[in-house]
């Protein structure tokens, strides 16, 4: 029996898709900036790439874009947008492999730094290779629409690797036809066979073995162990204060209210409270933590003045947040801005020159 998602550990999912999945919605005419406001997210944070959403709220989001969009096909819409360096380290790590087998390898290890629950499943049936993606977890409503992305994701990235059509390869879904899919048919670069026993990929076994037209051994390296890194901490990061640290990070408005992440994550907030002291942590910390990572990042990165940062972090006013930010760091947020610009802007000497 599968575990609820309510239930189940939840990894979030990378902002940076969501983002992708609004800018999509853009282009169907719907208001894409009102709907994450909807569902408390912050339309700037989601372009980071190295945020996630929780599941609850991304779950709560492709829904109503499906509502709003009157969209039911918009997972295969999204595939077709998931181009490869989207996926950071493990997109980079697929683009510089030799072979179509060893980047498939590579999905298959690390996708759950992208779609945490999914699992992949490589078997040979006769000539060909059936990579087979089953779910641990029931997902409801974000199910269907992230089997979509991924399966028809799969489609579309074999000629964007290789430069050329796979031949032979196909989709197999479990579902039956849905009656929309007529309008997708003939754009898609693979056939697809609904009411089959599985969910899979299939691509012939000589096939695996067409050239990667992006190779470099040293660039794959590099990204491989990147991949390996970013894993470990996911995997470490999975108790429950990364949880709700995660739906702080990308919250609008900033701070969030303890009763929101409480309902967002299904628990009271009496709950909440207790389940962080259990993990030596407090919801108040965890925010003043977003709070000064955002805050280092506006003043260094951006010439908000001091009564604008204070209002995005969510401060009554420029002395509040100066008091605070004094309390964290020791120094004021002038002289903090002052040091970094200073730090950026001194050359680096080499060695030979100390």
């Amino acid at each position: 029996m599968r575990a609820n998602a309510s239930t189940a550990q939840d990894l979030g999912l990378p902002a940076i898709y969501l983002h992708t999945l609004a800018e999509l919605l853009s282009t169907l005419g719907v208001d894409q900036q009102a709907l994450l406001l909807k569902v408390g997210l912050d339309p700037q944070r989601l372009a980071s790439p190295e945020l996630r959403v929780s599941q609850a709220q991304a779950s709560e989001f492709v829904t109503r874009a499906i509502m709003e969009s009157g969209e039911p096909g918009l997972g295969i819409l999204m595939a077709r947008e998931m181009k490869l360096p989207l996926h950071g380290a493990l997109g980079t790590a697929v683009m510089s492999s030799r072979t179509l087998s060893d980047s498939l390898q590579l999905v298959t290890r690390f996708l759950a730094l992208r779609a945490p629950h999914l699992r992949i499943e490589r078997q040979r049936v006769g000539p060909d290779a059936h990579f087979r993606v089953t779910c641990g977890v029931d997902l409801g409503p974000l199910q269907g629409f992230i089997l979509d992305t991924v399966l028809f994701g799969f489609a579309f990235m074999g000629p964007q690797l290789t430069g050329t059509a796979i031949t032979g390869a196909r989709i197999r879904r479990r579902c039956a036809e849905p009656h929309y899919f007529q309008r997708f048919r003939q754009t898609l670069p693979v056939p697809v066979e609904f009411g089959a026993d599985e969910d899979a990929m299939v691509i012939p076994e000589s096939s695996l073995e067409l050239s990667v037209r992006f190779t470099d051994d040293q660039l794959a390296a590099a990204s491989r162990a990147q991949c390996e890194d970013a894993l470990r901490r996911l995997t470490a990061d999975a108790g429950f204060a990364c949880r709700v640290r995660r739906v702080i990070e990308t919250s609008h408005p900033f701070p969030p209210k303890l009763a929101r992440v409480a309902g967002t994550l299904f628990v009271s907030e009496r709950t909440l409270k207790r389940r962080l002291q259990e993990e030596e942590a407090s919801f108040q910390n965890l925010v003043d933590e977003v709070r000064l990572e955002r805050a280092r990042e506006l003043l260094t990165s951006t010439r908000l003045n001091l009564s604008q940062i204070a209002d995005a972090l969510g401060y009554a006013d420029a002395a509040n947040f100066t008091r605070a930010f004094k309390r964290w760091t020791g120094v004021s947020p002038s002289q903090y801005r002052v040091e970094a610009q200073d730090a950026a802007a001194t050359p680096v000497r080499s060695p030979a020159l100390a």
